[in-house]
């Protein structure tokens, strides 16, 4: 990989791990074709325990985002309170009332997906869509995050590289390779392959959840190396998610590049991209039970038209 060339390793990583056409012109939902009715038979197969874990970060005004690209926290208002029950300022009958809510964020401002429309490489979409067309202001009209929504329940994998392989936390500019990925399933005893779901879990929200956000949207960051295409496009998961903003470390590996990872994957390979999950609670969990495969229900809300959705993953072991 020339480090001063990320257009030219962008280009060769595109033609090798490209899938476009794999499942038809038409296609909206890309490797999550991979997650069959028997990957899910597979993945229910694992709950044993009955025990559930949350994926998710709160979504509340104390979250990462500093208004970057118009990103903020979520906004929780109030449209109805006990306050005005109490009040007799609510006019139902018979003594009866009611308190309403509504949020205002950004769909991918938390614990999140990215949709297929999200990412595009020099105009074009997932599947070789002309982006133009394809995510216009109307939304996302051909991928939109609904298409997903009824899918993203199977096997999942929790493959814990910063306590494997950086003995609890991995350094911010920390670049993940196959070789940490693959080291880290041996060591935790599971194989990764066809339709998984691969959580891929950093340290760095420990990190910023003890210290404090910081920089933690868009900042430094472990994740995975730009040299993973190959490795996430031959191994055929179905989605991949981490407890990091940005998927891919950073830094970028390259001189002068941003996100240059999610250029490949998202619109060539066609992968269902998570970040800020928490996977602090489930880590701990499979560190206790050397149990590091369960199964995992995490729709995106049917947005129509979006190319993100928050999420809240339930884990089941």
């Amino acid at each position: 990989m020339n480090r001063d060339d990320p257009e030219g390793a962008i280009a060769d990583a595109a033609k090798t791990c490209s899938n476009w056409g794999r499942w038809g012109e038409d296609d909206r939902i890309g490797t999550l074709n991979y997650l069959t009715a028997e990957k899910r038979t597979e993945g229910a197969a694992l709950v044993r325990r009955g025990d559930s874990f949350s994926l998710s970060l709160p979504f509340d005004m104390n979250g990462p985002q500093k208004g970057w690209r118009r990103r903020t926290n979520p906004v929780h208002t109030m449209l109805d309170t006990g306050t005005d029950a109490a009040a007799g300022l609510q006019n139902f009958p018979h003594g009866i009332g009611g308190a309403d809510d509504v949020i205002a964020m950004p769909l991918q401002c938390s614990t999140q997906w990215d949709g297929l429309g999200h990412i595009f490489d020099h105009g074009r979409a997932w599947n070789g869509r002309d982006a133009g067309t394809t995510v216009t202001s109307e939304g996302d009209l051909v991928t939109g995050i609904e298409h997903m929504a009824a899918h993203v329940a199977g096997r999942a994998v929790l493959l814990d590289v910063g306590r494997v392989v950086g003995g609890g936390e991995l350094p911010d500019g920390f670049a993940i390779t196959e070789t940490h990925l693959v080291a880290t399933a041996e060591a935790h005893g599971v194989a990764v392959g066809r339709g998984d779901i691969v959580l891929v879990r950093t340290g760095q929200l420990a990190r910023a959840k003890r210290d404090g956000w910081g920089d933690y949207a868009g900042g430094p960051a472990p994740g995975l190396s730009f040299t993973t295409a190959e490795w996430l496009h031959r191994s055929e998961i179905a989605a991949i998610a981490t407890d990091t903003w940005g998927f891919e470390v950073r830094p970028n590996e390259f001189t002068e590049a941003f996100q240059p990872l999610h250029q490949v994957v998202i619109p060539h390979i066609g992968l269902l991209v998570g970040e800020m999950w928490d996977l602090e609670a489930l880590a701990d969990d499979c560190a206790r039970d050397g149990v590091h495969e369960f199964w995992l229900s995490a729709a995106p809300l049917p947005v129509t038209g979006a190319v993100g959705s928050p999420v809240n993953p339930i884990a089941v072991k």
